[in-house]
């Protein structure tokens, strides 16, 4: 298996099976968010504990690439502080706009199966969508 292999191995898996699926119902926010242009829906709920985020979960309907990198995001962002969940938004966008050199891998983890999404423009928003919510989610922190 040659890593493209693996990567999309890693998208799907996450697409078929996702990670943190469901609603936190004590939640400190819930927010929605919206691909008007394919119809790719997530809704959001996240649990603070004093500046870390200690729970996150998602429910949503879309493609395999707004599915799967809303159930990577949500395993990564788990126990960071807000400061290091911009600076991880921040990594991913740049990695799948293609716009960030140098791009740190290990602090993305899994995520960087879904740095192929930058030869695909029309795929980009799809792959932000989640991380478009969690952004909305911290300014209101």
């Amino acid at each position: 298996m040659d890593l493209n292999e693996l990567y999309q191995e890693i998208i799907l898996e996450h697409f078929k099976y996702p990670k943190n699926r469901g609603t936190i119902e004590d939640a400190d926010l819930h927010l929605e968010g919206r691909n008007p242009f394919c119809g790719d829906e997530i809704k959001l709920s996240v649990k603070f504990k004093g500046p870390t985020l200690d729970r996150v979960e998602f429910e949503g309907t879309g493609c395999a690439i707004s599915q799967a990198s809303a159930s990577m995001m949500t395993e990564q962002l788990k126990g960071k502080t807000i400061a290091e969940i911009r600076e991880l938004i921040d990594d991913f966008a740049g990695m799948v706009t293609g716009n960030k050199a140098g791009l740190n891998s290990d602090r993305l983890g899994d995520l960087v199966a879904l740095k192929g999404v930058c030869d695909f423009p029309t795929r980009v928003k799809c792959a932000l969508l989640a991380w478009r919510v969690v952004e909305q989610a911290i300014a209101k922190m």
